[in-house]
């Protein structure tokens, strides 16, 4: 009989109750719970569910997150302005534990994504594993211009490929690591000199479940409906497929339903205006979770060309309501779809990625047979790699082959 394994879990962050890196953490934690024995080292940020109303099977030591860091919002979302606080407290933490003799099979730091944060259990003798890490993609350089607009301190992950090579404290955090997980393969290069002793692919993302399957059509509707779900950033790559629409004028029936809000969504409704393309795109704005929802249920392709994209947690989205995929050959989603799923796209430059978009979009409209062999491919490609019980399954093989 496999001995139930006590994992020591380190994240900065775990709310069930929040978006992003907070979510995935929690569902790694919770999901790890079913199967294992887990003391959580965290934080807590004021007004949330208690975590241990959220985790109840969990064992959980936590502090206040510093109110100050709060008070940035995008940018602690960046750049984890409480994490060196953090990082000290949770180093205190594990050796107060080993001090009175806990016993921990296996370590594991699920967060943060970004490959810029060292880790505490470098200074211990527990086998641990890191990630899965994403990020630290550079901007294209066909596309630096046209990504002036985003904040000052997006152009802070410049700095990431500098100290990944040289930084030492950071080396170290990933080179005593016994794995190390990545949500692509760009990152195994990306550490290539830290010298990893093992290196996994797993994507953060998961799925508690699929939707049902919906029907293509059989050819005799003509047109597509096309989605976008996204920040409204240049990198989401937005303007692009509006750029490709401006190229599918012959085709009757393309629709663009566009789900976000930021910076860049007045340029994009300008470059609709311009192109003449507007009365083919409806921007929905900033919607709740039931209406995109819904977008999902009428799409026929989830158009997301997003060029610096870590891993992409809308392209699982939309594969779990089998709709195919346009996307970058490139980060995340250039892993994650092939052939059977979607469409990967060549990134360019400006002028030529639309319309190798345009020319995906096209083939997809004209194709609906197509269209239905890569909605099922979707669904098979994300029941393979995105549901929590396999994702556990495979972590804690992971956990029992570096213990030996």
């Amino acid at each position: 009989m496999t001995k139930t394994l006590n994992v020591l879990v380190i994240v900065p962050h775990c709310d069930g109750s929040d978006v992003g890196e907070a979510w995935c953490a929690h569902m790694w934690v919770s999901e790890l719970a079913k199967r294992a024995n887990v003391t959580l080292i965290t934080q807590q940020r004021p007004g949330r569910i208690a975590l241990e109303q959220q985790l109840p099977n969990v064992r959980i030591i936590a502090r206040q997150e510093p109110a100050w860091a709060l008070k940035f919002p995008r940018l602690n979302a960046m750049a984890k302005l409480s994490y060196p606080g953090f990082y000290f407290w949770a180093k205190r933490q594990i050796h107060t534990l080993l001090k009175n003799e806990e016993h921990f099979d296996v370590a594991h730091q699920f967060s943060p994504l970004a490959l810029r944060f060292p880790t505490p259990l470098m200074a211990f003798n527990i086998p641990y594993v890191l990630g899965p890490l994403g990020g630290s993609l550079s901007t294209p350089s066909a596309f630096k211009k046209e990504c002036g607009s985003a904040a000052w301190f997006t152009r802070l992950r410049t700095f990431d490929r500098l100290r990944l090579a040289w930084d030492p404290f950071l080396k170290r955090s990933y080179h005593k690591a016994s794995a190390v997980l990545g949500v692509a393969p760009y990152v195994g290069t990306l550490l290539e000199n830290a010298h990893l002793t093992r290196f996994d692919i797993e994507s953060e993302l998961g799925l508690s479940s699929l939707h049902s399957q919906k029907h293509q059509p059989d050819g005799s509707q003509k047109g597509l409906r096309l989605l976008h779900v996204g920040r409204g950033v240049r990198s989401k790559g937005l303007r692009d497929c509006i750029r490709a629409l401006a190229n599918l004028e012959d085709l009757d029936g393309i629709h663009l339903d566009v789900a976000g809000s930021g910076e860049e969504m007045p340029i994009c409704k300008a470059l609709a205006t311009k192109l003449g393309v507007r009365d083919r795109i409806t921007f929905h704005g900033q919607i709740d979770r039931k209406e995109v929802d819904h977008l999902y249920e009428q799409a026929d392709v989830f158009c997301f060309p997003s060029f610096r994209e870590p891993s992409g947690s809308v392209i699982f989205e939309a594969m779990s309501y089998g709709i195919p995929v346009i996307t970058a050959d490139r980060g995340g989603p250039g892993h994650v779809i092939d052939d059977s799923c979607g469409v990967k796209v060549a990134v360019t430059d400006t002028k030529e990625y639309p319309k190798n978009i345009a020319l995906a979009v096209r083939a997809l409209a004209l194709m609906p047979g197509l269209r239905q062999t890569l909605s099922d491919g979707a669904l098979v490609k994300m029941s393979t790699i995105a549901m929590w019980p396999e994702k556990i399954s495979r972590l804690l093989k992971l956990y029992q082959e570096i213990r030996q």
